[in-house]
């Protein structure tokens, strides 16, 4: 492939301006395409493990983000009755993995990335559609807005539903449910004092952490039929989780029903046969759309990101380096799934019997489950920062 001179990103999520800033970092000209009307991304936090920090370092940001983060690790796992089955703590999870696993709002992030991009670089109100996927004896095409953007490398982040992805593998089919949905907030609880956790219940679970800023991140997931709604979601919560033990109940005093944000779930189940095809290069949750059970699906796309600018002469090797990695991690994200959200009761008894042997035993099981994932590092990390890197950051 030619050498890259002009990038064009589609989509303004996580993956896509840690592309765009990555491949800025490069020497390339970037410009982002989001269909949205601004970046103001959906009103919920993301976790970030050492792994994606990692490679937030590579485009001088990690430490940046660590400063607007909460630590978190500190708190386990729970039964409904309030019980710990496993305790964990954010040193031992930060001496496990070489780092901390950390906690922010999503639109903290957007900022951050955003703000690395120079002025004009990031285009809202932009549909695009993927023209030409091109070849090494012509650019990749991109319409949007009436106009046809030519370029030498174009990134498709445009998420689960990802156009990009069914433009260039059209057989494949595409994501599937997940079999539950989920609920988020992100709000003040005043005067609730709790440790970070994560409670399993029957096809039910629910984690509450807290945020730098003082707001509670609350989440829930429960087994049930896809494309479900309530008239009134936090009265849909207080149902499901009303009688768990605190902090839930305060939490859900605290929020109104604009507060929640509900999605199902879903999940590409059978992997793609590459994450390139001719000039474009796929991220993100357009590459390989997982459950949120292991947190990994930002971090993934932060990677993704990281991997393919350094990679972005030869999208073949970035799919070799890619595609194995994600794959297991999908893996493991659906299996995870399958345990905390089980539904049986003689086999829920035996899985909270296991965690709580095994967490004796051991390191927590939160901390065993990103065995293999947290302690990612970034291909020649030093060689890919650019005169660019704010010197502090190298």
């Amino acid at each position: 492939m030619t050498q890259l001179g002009h990038a064009v990103v589609i989509g303004g999520g996580i993956g896509g301006l840690t592309a765009a800033v990555a491949l800025h970092m490069r020497g390339l000209r970037v410009t982002v395409l989001e269909r949205a009307p601004s970046l103001e991304p959906v009103g919920a936090a993301i976790s970030l493990a050492p792994n994606s920090l990692r490679a937030l370092d590579v485009i001088g940001l990690g430490d940046e983000i660590r400063d607007l983060a909460v630590w978190s690790g500190d708190g386990g796992l729970r039964t409904p009755s309030g019980r710990w089955l496993s305790r964990s703590s954010a040193d031992a999870a930060a001496e496990r993995f070489g780092g901390p696993l950390v906690l922010l709002h999503r639109a903290t992030l957007i900022a951050s990335l955003a703000s690395r991009l120079p002025p004009g670089t990031i285009r809202t109100d932009a549909a695009a559609a993927l023209a030409d996927s091109g070849g090494t004896d012509r650019p990749a095409r991109v319409s949007s807005n009436g106009k046809v953007l030519e370029a030498d490398l174009v990134v498709g982040a445009d998420g689960i539903r990802s156009a990009v992805r069914h433009a260039l593998f059209p057989a494949h089919p595409g994501a599937v449910y997940s079999g539950f949905t989920t609920w988020r907030v992100v709000i003040p609880v005043p005067g609730a004092e709790f440790a970070s956790h994560e409670t399993w219940g029957r096809g039910r679970i629910w984690g509450t952490h807290p945020l730098k800023d003082g707001r509670v991140y609350a989440y829930a997931a429960a087994v049930t039929p896809a494309g479900g709604q309530a008239p009134d979601e936090r009265a849909e919560l207080l149902s499901r989780y009303g009688d768990w033990h605190d902090p839930i109940p305060a939490v859900l005093a605290a929020a109104r029903p604009e507060d929640v944000l509900r999605h199902d779930v879903h999940h590409i189940a059978e992997p793609l046969p590459a994450y390139h095809h001719g000039r474009v290069a796929l991220v993100g949750d357009a590459a390989h759309a997982m459950p949120p059970t292991l947190g990994q699906g930002g971090n993934q796309a932060i990677e993704d990101a990281i991997v393919l600018a350094h990679h972005r002469d030869d999208l073949p090797a970035y799919t070799a380096a890619r595609l194995p990695r994600t794959t297991a991690v999908a893996r493991r994200a659906v299996r995870v799934a399958r345990l905390n959200l089980m539904t049986n009761r003689a086999g829920i008894a035996v899985r909270d019997t296991a965690v709580a042997t095994l967490s004796k035993a051991g390191p927590a099981l939160v901390l065993r489950g990103f065995d293999g994932i947290a302690d990612w590092r970034p291909p020649q990390r030093d060689a890919v920062c650019s005169e660019q890197t704010p010197a502090g950051n190298r």
